[in-house]
């Protein structure tokens, strides 16, 4: 079955940057999808990124034009690059995986990586 293990995760100055790593011990079949996920304490789950295996990228607005996400080829690593930080983007991160490759249908689930954003 897919597991998806989070690093990178940490501390970091306002307007600083950090690089989150999805791992997958298991491939996906066919079609897929991930997609980086976040949850600030006490408040609802947000859609972060996504990138199909092609390579073709979604970004919720809140983060646009600040974070990148990105794959390496022939290795199941997802990479988030997030840089001009802000407090708000503080939150457990999460990686997750769709096998239908909608990018719709989220069903494998990473443990998360806490990302603290400092003023």
């Amino acid at each position: 079955q897919v597991q998806l293990v989070e690093s990178g995760g940490g501390s970091a100055q306002a307007g600083g940057s950090l690089r989150l790593s999805c791992a997958a011990s298991g491939p996906f079949y066919g079609s897929r999808c991930v997609g980086w996920f976040r949850q600030p304490p006490g408040k609802t789950r947000e859609r972060v990124a996504t990138i199909d295996r092609y390579g073709q990228s979604n970004y919720a607005d809140s983060v646009k034009g600040r974070f990148a996400i990105s794959q390496l080829n022939d290795e199941n690593i997802v990479y988030l690059q997030m840089s001009g930080l802000e407090t708000e983007d503080t939150g457990m991160y999460f990686c997750a995986g769709d096998d239908t490759g909608t990018c719709k249908e989220f069903r494998y689930w990473g443990r998360g990586t806490q990302v603290t954003v400092s003023s």
